[in-house]
């Protein structure tokens, strides 16, 4: 694979002509998918994605006049060491990931242009580069410029507003809804096994298998629910592996005290009184999250989740004892 300096002006010119445009391509979509939420961002990315094609129209009128119309099909992947998009580097980049993407393009490209100038025997072209490289740092303080003309007070707080609301949707509700599943729904099983047997290592093993379970269930269930789409949760693989960690977590922090080994004194009683210690943490931790993020009533949300905790630890200890 041929390197920067194996290539012709030509093929160098044409290169940059495709990486302006692939560029502006770039921003446009960023501006196109924060449109609805975020139009102050949108509008910063679209007026960056003008400028892109303003260098490229700039580079193609160089081309055109030193070469004439035909544009060699050379893409960034045909040149070592060239700047590379990750393949679907895009997929699931929020704002703040679109910023740091564009930051990182502009640094990319300036130093593209400064090599393209080295190399450069046309002195029309190398001024050009030149200039392209000087604009492409001085991106970020005309970016700043554009952020100032768009993003006004009232839209950046409006965008941390939705920030937050995308947040809460992608990441904390199919969390917190795995770890109240697991925290909950695994005491039954474990509690029954723990007291119809009075031997840890068979409770260990019960809480495993239902807490791996529960996890399982609840993260193909949480990412088929929902593909984003119309919603906006977002990747529901994601979601998925983030309410099924959620949930086997909530589940094992309280079997983990069927550790302790039977050969100790009173090894039934120590696991079970770590493990009912551990449920009143979950339970406190579930009900801050709900608070929160929520926005509900920190007694309302302990009432509710202690509750139904208890509920279910019961049904287990009266299940397992008869």
């Amino acid at each position: 694979m041929p390197g920067l300096t194996d290539l012709g002006e030509r093929e160098v010119l044409a290169l940059a002509i495709a990486s302006e445009e692939e560029d502006s391509r770039i921003y446009q979509t960023f501006a196109d998918d924060l449109g609805a939420e975020f139009p102050g961002s949108a509008a910063l990315f679209a007026g960056m994605a003008a400028e892109e094609r303003g260098h490229r129209d700039a580079l193609a009128a160089a081309y055109r006049a030193r070469f004439g119309e035909h544009l060699p099909p050379i893409r960034r992947e045909d040149v070592s060491g060239f700047p590379r998009r990750h393949s679907l580097w895009w997929a699931g980049l929020d704002l703040a990931g679109m910023r740091r993407e564009a930051e990182a393009m502009e640094a990319r490209n300036a130093a593209f242009y400064d090599r393209a100038a080295s190399l450069s025997r046309d002195l029309g072209i190398r001024d050009l580069y030149l200039g392209l490289a000087a604009a492409e740092r001085d991106h970020g303080r005309r970016a700043g410029d554009l952020a100032a003309l768009h993003l006004t007070e009232a839209a950046t707080a409006s965008e941390a507003q939705a920030q937050s609301r995308l947040f809460v949707l992608r990441y904390v509700q199919p969390g917190l809804a795995g770890l109240i599943d697991g925290s909950v729904s695994t005491l039954a099983p474990l509690f029954a096994a723990a007291f119809a047997t009075h031997n840890n290592g068979q409770t260990f093993l019960v809480g495993l298998a239902a807490s791996v379970g529960a996890g399982i269930s609840m993260g193909f269930t949480e990412a088929l629910s929902d593909d984003g789409s119309i919603t906006g949760r977002g990747s529901p693989a994601m979601r998925g592996l983030v309410c099924g960690a959620m949930t086997a977590l909530g589940g094992l922090g309280h079997t983990l005290p069927y550790l302790v080994p039977d050969s100790w004194p009173n090894a039934f009683w120590i696991a079970t009184v770590l493990a009912a210690l551990v449920v009143a943490v979950e339970l406190l931790v579930i009900s801050t999250i709900r608070t929160r993020y929520m926005e509900t009533p920190f007694w309302r949300a302990t009432l509710q989740v202690v509750l139904g905790g208890a509920l279910v630890l019961l049904a287990g200890v009266a299940i397992g004892s008869a």
